[in-house]
């Protein structure tokens, strides 16, 4: 072989080594792991529902007025997740990298979900989606129960009495589309000149533009007073909910009275009346509740005029449950001198971050006094602080939960919420002192508008749904040891790990039937009794767990707050008698 071949032969090996290499060095640099979220969402007519970091989704409520059909998307902001990452990941200039397959601004059709896939090192897709609520009514003279509207086949009926003329019905109030943006033709004064005794009408409807023609209908009923239904279970112990329809106009209510043994005399007992103030009337139908007494079964009947229905009974309700060392009265302590908020041996129905505060020789939570007039002997004092090992560590809330603390991840918990639980409280009472501090620690993904030097808050919520631990119980993949592991319970199904804020507890959740809160701004010097009333989504849905969280720092999830900051409870008690949802927290 000439000596030039030989030479040819070198570089070529050359090359190929050099690339080899090269081919190495970067697989075995590999890329940032990082989660890209969605963090805000700015435009026009519409406001923010639900953010879920965990499921990828963002739902709008769009303003009754906004067309849902143009949708004006002015920008969207990210977030970026570092998991395992170096240390000089620059993440401001990796916000700049995000890629979307959908591009903002824009105006969008929201009668379906926008789809979009955000891109660093990895793909994430997300989904957003909207809810709109138009309130639409059609109110006639003489109206017997609520009007029926049928949107897809645009369709509205009201309904009157059986005996009424229908030929001469006065249209009192007709709004199909938002009021202000909407036309009608013909108009509510021409229809009421209209016979529906034969027929229906037909009106033109415009908004946004759009013209759709909607059929209107006036149709006689054969009963003048229903009730349409009862719960007929025992999961509200201390208050009834009562519903009936009648005729606009007419004196319309409830009568009740205890249930007869069957004796003569029983059988004969007055009949009494929900009190007015209790009973709330909205054109043909109303609505009332009645406190009851646990273990007392009722029969109700609704009248409007001189009509009743017939006897519907509701059973007695079963004695309304309370939680387990409500008072607190119920510590120990272990070998390591890790304090626990129930007897040793026992089955924990509260749990801290005591275990993780271990680490540092720390305790966030423990007994102290009672307050004054309690029966019992201690009550529960958390205190934020930071918990340091070796110049290494994180800020921590004194807390405590319904639910456990699982595990240590490096300096972050892995925690389960949730006690099993089927009532429906009204409201939750306790006793509270409250001394907070200027925030003097701040995690990186503390919330917009809080930092070093803000004041801090205490929390307490309680929160009862129907979470089921194959969706929420599972360990974000963010957490090295853990990750992908079902620690959830059916007894305590929410699983937080405080690595990852997605896994955060979400008040507004799809699984949150009741929740209730009061965050402390102002110091409590003196013990203060709180009421704190539970809202519902709906009165027919039975939960299946309940969560009480109190916290003497509000954002102690994000690793921030003030170690000035601490907080003393006692002697929860759950309310079942009817509080109004809206009337906010009630200082005794």
């Amino acid at each position: 072989m000439s000596s030039r071949c030989k030479e040819i032969r070198w570089f070529v090996c050359l090359l190929f080594s050099i690339s080899f290499v090269a081919g190495c060095i970067e697989n075995d640099l590999p890329l940032p792991s990082v989660t890209v979220n969605i963090a805000e969402i700015k435009g026009e007519g519409f406001a923010v529902k639900e953010l879920d970091v965990v499921n990828r989704s963002l739902v709008l409520t769009l303003d009754e007025r906004t067309d849902i059909r143009n949708v004006r998307i002015d920008s969207i902001g990210y977030s970026i997740v570092p998991h395992n990452v170096s240390t000089n990941l620059d993440l401001d200039a990796a916000l700049g990298e995000i890629t979307s397959t959908v591009e903002f601004p824009g105006t969008f059709d929201m009668r379906g979900p926008i789809r979009t896939k955000l891109s660093l090192y990895e793909d994430f897709d997300w989904t957003i989606s909207a809810e709109q609520t138009i309130d639409r009514r059609f109110r006639v003279a003489g109206q017997v129960g609520k009007p029926v509207f049928d949107v897809a086949n645009h369709t509205a009926t009201a309904y009157v009495a059986k005996n009424a003329d229908r030929s001469h019905v006065s249209i009192e109030e007709l709004r199909l589309e938002p009021d202000g943006i909407t036309t009608y033709w013909p108009t509510v004064e021409e229809l009421t000149k209209k016979d529906f005794a034969e027929s229906m009408r037909f009106v033109n409807v415009t908004c946004h533009g759009r013209t759709e023609q909607w059929m209107i209908y006036i149709l006689p009923t054969e009963l003048n007073v229903e009730m349409p239904s009862l719960p007929q279970d025992n999961a509200w112990p201390g208050v009834i909910w009562l519903y009936g329809t009648g005729i606009e106009g007419q004196p319309m209510g409830f009568r009740y009275r205890v249930k007869s043994s069957g004796t003569r005399a029983d059988e004969e007992a007055a009949w009494s009346e929900v009190p007015a103030e209790q009973i709330t009337i909205s054109g043909g139908s109303f609505s009332g509740y009645l406190n009851r007494v646990p273990g007392t079964a009722y029969e109700f009947k609704a009248y409007c005029g001189d009509d009743e229905t017939d006897v519907t009974e509701v059973p007695a309700g079963e004695v309304p449950p309370q939680v387990p060392n409500a008072s607190f009265e119920e510590w120990s302590e272990s070998d390591k001198g890790i304090v626990y908020p129930y007897i040793a041996g026992a089955e924990p129905y509260w749990g801290t971050g005591n275990m993780g505060a271990a680490i540092a020789n720390e305790t966030l939570t423990q007994a102290c006094d009672p307050r004054p007039g309690s029966s019992g002997q201690y009550g529960a004092h958390l205190k934020s602080k930071f918990a340091n090992v070796m110049g290494i560590g994180k800020f921590a809330a004194g807390n405590i939960f319904t639910g456990t603390y699982v595990a240590t991840d490096g300096t972050n918990g892995l925690l389960t919420f949730g006690r099993k639980f089927t009532a429906r409280p009204t409201a939750m009472r306790i006793w509270v002192k409250f001394k907070g501090g200027a925030i003097d620690y701040a995690g990186r993904n503390t919330p917009a508008g809080i930092g070093v030097g803000s004041p801090d808050n205490g929390s307490i919520y309680i929160a009862l749904g129907t979470w089921k631990k194959e969706d929420y119980g599972v360990v974000p993949a963010s957490v090295p040891q853990y990750g992908g592991q079902l620690l959830g319970t059916d007894d305590s199904p929410v699983c937080i790990a405080t690595r990852d804020i997605g896994s955060l507890f979400k008040s507004t959740g799809p699984d949150v039937i009741g929740y209730g809160e009061c965050n402390l701004v102002d110091d409590i010097d003196e013990w203060k009794q709180l009421t704190i009333p539970i809202k519902y989504k709906a009165t027919n849905i039975e939960p299946t767990n309940l969560l009480i969280v109190c916290a003497s720092s509000r954002w102690g999830d994000y690793f921030t707050g003030s170690t000035c900051s601490e907080m003393w409870i006692d002697d929860i008690e759950l309310v079942y008698e009817y509080i109004n949802p809206d009337s906010g927290v009630i200082i005794h």
